[in-house]
């Protein structure tokens, strides 16, 4: 079995959805489990939805309500034009999860209050809309395919929007499922990102998690390989829209993908990696828009070469730094300040210390009121914004001959507030101000990548 993974702007719309089906008829030998996310830009809606609902909004909420039914209910008529029947179970479908999804929005809206618990509801209908409507045009094309209810699969924590599967759960079900899912059919099609509590209450795995469901389902299964379908070329050298000649990267660690993801490159959800890596399962970055293209591959370590794959960067981050005297000579003082972080649950990226300092970055979009107020009762705590984060990643960087030389070179102008180097040799981090984050990266990967290149024209 191979698993295969459309995002939204994969299944976008009428031609998207046309090329994935042809995409997955092409791999119907492979046993294709296909998982699908919400279409291009409709998580976004049902988190306005939602906004508008718990404001009580009336007229906005009827509005995107029928804005998020009419695009849905038009789709499902024109891909399934030429088979009637169908269109007809397909629109009735589509209009079934419509009016569930208006009841509890409305039954919101009447009283000004969202939890979590009815949020994870209301932003997974995107996901359940798109694998109704896919499933529904497979079978119209000759594709015999059966669906499948992700939420009976994938059971996670009690964090409703935010929620950790349960690893042992997910192994325990899915081969089960999926195998008796398969009696007679040619593929199986389910949902990205949405998942269920031990008690049955809906959860989602958080925004990007499409990604990480079909790494989890590949892992439970013992897949062939997972094939990440998206709408670029594979995984680059930087990000295109900073930088004009970037690299396709036809191979890669998984150590290397792990940290592009963590360090701010937008391919793959960063969770991604993790389930492959402990069943040893490839797994392939594809264009849908350039279905004979090669994409990247994501190997194991010793598949891969020694070198700089990527420049990748976090735009806009903080940095925290902690100073006092108390540290010096001291036990558990690290362990104090981290516990501080974790009870909080902010997520800290780099960190580096020295005798009386500690300094660690987050993502901007981090509340850290809470984290700066117990650390100021034992230590002076100073907050930079407006930062960025680079980080220079490939396999055994730190080893190669000059590659400090050749990283720090573009920056004798540029004001660098820290560094960090992996402990795997993966990749060195540093931090600049946002408003140099563009020039530093271009500087950067000219430098590593382009350079030699000129030089080998003459």
């Amino acid at each position: 079995m191979i698993v295969m993974k459309f995002g939204g702007t994969s299944v976008a719309n009428f031609e998207a959805i046309t090329r994935a089906i042809f995409i997955i008829g092409g791999r119907l030998d492979k046993k294709p489990v296909v998982v699908v996310s919400a279409l291009s830009k409709v998580t976004d809606l049902l988190y306005r939805i939602s906004d508008a609902a718990a404001s009580r909004n009336v007229a906005e909420t009827k509005q995107l309500m029928n804005e998020l039914r009419s695009r849905h209910v038009n789709l499902a008529s024109d891909l399934l034009e030429q088979s009637p029947a169908l269109r007809e179970n397909a629109v009735g479908r589509v209009n079934a999860i419509c009016d569930t999804l208006e009841e509890l929005v409305n039954a919101v809206c009447a009283v000004g209050e969202l939890s979590d618990r009815n949020k994870a509801i209301i932003i997974s209908n995107g996901e359940l809309l798109s694998s109704t409507i896919i499933c529904f045009v497979m079978n119209a094309k000759g594709i015999r395919t059966n669906f499948i209810d992700a939420r009976k699969m994938m059971i996670t924590s009690n964090e409703y929007l935010k929620a950790e599967p349960d690893v042992n759960e997910i192994i325990s079900r899915v081969p089960g499922m999926i195998d008796e899912s398969f009696k007679g059919m040619d593929a199986v099609i389910t949902q990205g990102f949405i998942g269920s509590n031990h008690s049955g209450e809906q959860t989602v795995l958080g925004r990007g998690g499409s990604d990480y469901s079909a790494s989890l389902i590949g892992m439970a299964i013992d897949a062939e390989r997972i094939e990440i379908w998206t709408d670029v070329d594979g995984v680059r050298s930087a990000d295109p829209r900073k930088v004009e000649n970037t690299k396709y990267l036809e191979k890669i660690s998984f150590e290397e993908a792990a940290e592009m993801a963590h360090f701010g490159a937008k391919v793959l959800h960063p969770l991604t990696i993790e389930p492959a890596v402990k069943k040893n399962i490839p797994i392939y970055v594809l264009n849908s828009m350039n279905p004979s293209g090669k994409g990247t591959a994501i190997l194991r370590n010793e598949l891969i070469e020694d070198g700089v794959k990527s420049v990748s960067f976090k735009e806009n981050i903080r940095v925290i730094n902690i100073f006092s005297m108390k540290m010096i000579n001291t036990s558990g003082f690290l362990r104090r300040v981290f516990e501080i972080f974790s009870e909080s649950r902010v997520s800290v990226d780099l960190i580096s210390t020295s005798e009386a300092n500690i300094s660690v970055t987050v993502d901007a979009s981090e509340k850290i009121d809470k984290v700066v107020e117990q650390l100021s009762e034992f230590a002076d705590v100073i907050v930079d914004d407006d930062k960025s984060q680079v980080s220079v990643i490939g396999k055994n960087i730190v080893r190669l001959n000059g590659m400090l030389k050749k990283t720090f070179a573009p920056l004798k102008r540029t004001n660098v507030y820290m560094i960090s180097q992996g402990a795997s040799f993966v990749n060195i981090s540093f931090v600049v101000d946002r408003e140099e984050l563009t020039e530093v990266v271009k500087d950067l990967h000219y430098h590593l990548f382009e350079v030699e290149e000129e030089l080998e024209q003459f």
